[in-house]
């Protein structure tokens, strides 16, 4: 009989092989970048982020790597109990769960007020930091309002104004 894990294996392993051949064998000018030319006129969509907005997410991503491999630790440790590595599992999912619905909220107010945003989700906790020059009131409740539809209960959204 055939194992399900044995064809997924053997499927991924023979797609990365053909992969790996169709790259080696590949001619060296298909390979090598050349520069643009400022006198193409290929429309070009440069986005910067914040320093201070990077900062936030380097420092979030490597805190929340840090917990997934406490947690994967947890789980794959034999010596742990089946409520800790399911309580480790379910804390896993509900870190990818936020990870996920903080970037559909960067984006979401990204199209809607055109702003450069940082969000953290913990629990019903919602922080957000706006990178822009003018701090309102105003601004700062219609994001309120744009996160709090995404919600059916009430959620505690903070927001915060840094500038660059």
């Amino acid at each position: 009989m055939v194992n399900k894990k044995g064809v997924w294996f053997l499927t991924l392993f023979s797609l990365i092989l053909v992969l790996s051949v169709y790259y080696i064998t590949m001619p060296t000018e298909l390979l090598i970048t050349r520069p643009v030319s400022k006198e193409e006129d290929s429309p070009t969509v440069q986005t910067e982020d914040s320093t201070i907005l990077v900062a936030l997410r380097v420092e979030d991503e490597e805190a929340v790597e840090k917990e997934i491999e406490s947690l994967k630790k947890i789980i794959s440790d034999s010596s742990s109990s089946i409520e800790d590595k399911n309580t480790a599992f379910e804390k896993m999912k509900e870190i990818n769960a936020n990870r996920s619905k903080e970037e559909i909220l960067e984006e979401k107010i990204k199209a809607t007020h055109n702003l450069d945003t940082f969000i953290k989700i913990k629990g019903n906790n919602i922080s957000v930091t706006i990178n822009t020059s003018t701090h309102s009131t105003e601004l700062a409740n219609k994001v309120m309002r744009t996160i709090q539809e995404d919600y059916k209960e009430q959620m505690k959204i903070t927001v915060k104004f840094q500038t660059a």
